[in-house]
């Protein structure tokens, strides 16, 4: 008897002592998201979902209703959020960046810009934008990539890659790295030249943001890593907000719907499937 008090008093003391060392991140989730720091005013506290710093070199994963809305902010100037996401009911279905660009007739991701994938559904719209500096060319960073320019690629070092990350990211939800896609990018802009060349553009700015709405049940992959066409030498990226709350998914009412032949087709594809799998 004396062994098992003694047994329990160790489990308590060691419990009071985990407890004490607890310490808080400003790269964590805000729970509930309406008491973070950042959280919205525009926003009914009620609706929010998520709140979550992601720190420089980090990456988060989220898996979102219907008609979810999704902030990205840039607080600092520096952040470059490289983006994936797929139809979280089938992941096979996943953004296409080619018909991302080619069934807008836009090469540049701007309020509006439906996010594509290769069955003429669309997963997320921009649905408000104040950076304006996006690319869709280059994608993430690759591990050679990093190793070649900074020396080091390891997830858990002080240069991850932008392909390492998501591919940590996308294991969460039983995805490998051959399930990857190009992914598009937000906050560092590429444009390009009069002769074909692609030039970085870099940031907008602090206190930019871009909202993404979720027109299909999705799986989001984020990793905050620098740009691949950065000419900066240094591993420079800022932190990156993300905010999710509850909204509706976009429908007829909406100017994106019919602002061409083309993304209405797109809309009405997405909605019927919706519809008819009960989502």
């Amino acid at each position: 008897m004396d062994g098992r008090k003694l047994a329990l008093g160790d489990v308590e003391r060691a419990r009071e002592d985990a407890r004490a060392r607890a310490t808080e991140s400003e790269w964590m989730p805000y729970l509930p998201p309406a008491s973070a720091p950042f959280a919205p005013a525009d926003v009914e506290p009620s609706s929010l979902r998520w709140a979550e710093t992601v720190a420089p070199g980090g990456y988060t994963h989220l898996r979102v209703a219907r008609g979810t809305r999704i902030r990205l902010e840039d607080p600092h100037g520096d952040a470059c959020a490289h983006v994936l996401v797929f139809n979280a009911v089938n992941p096979a279905e996943r953004l296409n960046v080619a018909d991302t660009q080619k069934i807008p007739w836009q090469a540049y991701l701007r309020d509006g810009h439906p996010l594509l994938s290769g069955d003429g559904r669309v997963l997320a719209t921009v649905v408000a934008d104040t950076s304006g500096r996006h690319d869709a060319f280059c994608g993430t960073t690759s591990d050679a990539w990093n190793e070649q320019k900074y020396g080091d690629a390891l997830p858990e070092g002080p240069t991850p890659s932008g392909h390492g990350l998501l591919w940590l990211a996308a294991s969460k939800h039983g995805l490998t790295s051959r399930d990857l896609p190009p992914a598009v990018t937000f906050f560092q802009g590429v444009r390009a030249d009069a002769e074909g060349s692609l030039v970085w553009h870099g940031s907008a700015g602090a206190g930019t943001r871009v909202d993404l709405r979720a027109e299909l049940p999705l799986i989001l992959l984020v990793a905050n890593v620098p740009h691949a066409a950065d000419p900066r030498e240094d591993y420079v990226v800022g932190p990156l907000r993300v905010i999710a709350w509850t909204e509706r998914p976009t429908g007829e009412d909406d100017d994106v719907f019919f602002a061409s032949p083309e993304r209405t087709r797109a809309y009405r594809n997405t909605i019927a499937y919706a519809e008819l799998a009960g989502l």
